[in-house]
C-alpha cells in the first residue's frame, strides 16, 4: 500500500472518531506516519485533558490499529 493511500485510510478513521470527541469539545488532527506509528495533535478541551490519554490509548489508536493492520501505534504531539 502506497504512503499516501495508508494516509488517506488514517484520516478516515480520525475522521469518524471526530464527533464522539467534539462532544466533550476536543478534537484530533493527522500529523504524520513514520513507519507503524501514527502521529496525531490533540485540539480543543483533549489539549490538557487528565483523560487525553486514555483517549488517546482506547479510543484512538484502538480504532485506528483494528482497522489498519500496518499501523500499531497512535501518538500525539504538541
Amino acid at each position: 500500500m502506497t504512503t499516501k493511500a495508508l494516509e488517506m485510510r488514517v484520516r478516515e478513521v480520525l475522521r469518524r472518531l471526530g464527533p464522539a470527541l467534539s462532544v466533550d469539545g476536543g478534537g484530533v488532527l493527522f500529523d504524520r506516519i513514520e513507519g507503524d506509528t501514527v502521529y496525531v495533535r490533540l485540539t480543543g478541551a483533549c489539549i490538557g485533558c487528565p483523560g487525553a490519554d486514555i483517549t488517546l490509548r482506547y479510543g484512538l489508536e484502538s480504532a485506528v490499529t483494528s482497522e489498519i493492520d500496518e499501523i500499531k501505534r497512535v501518538v500525539a504531539t504538541e
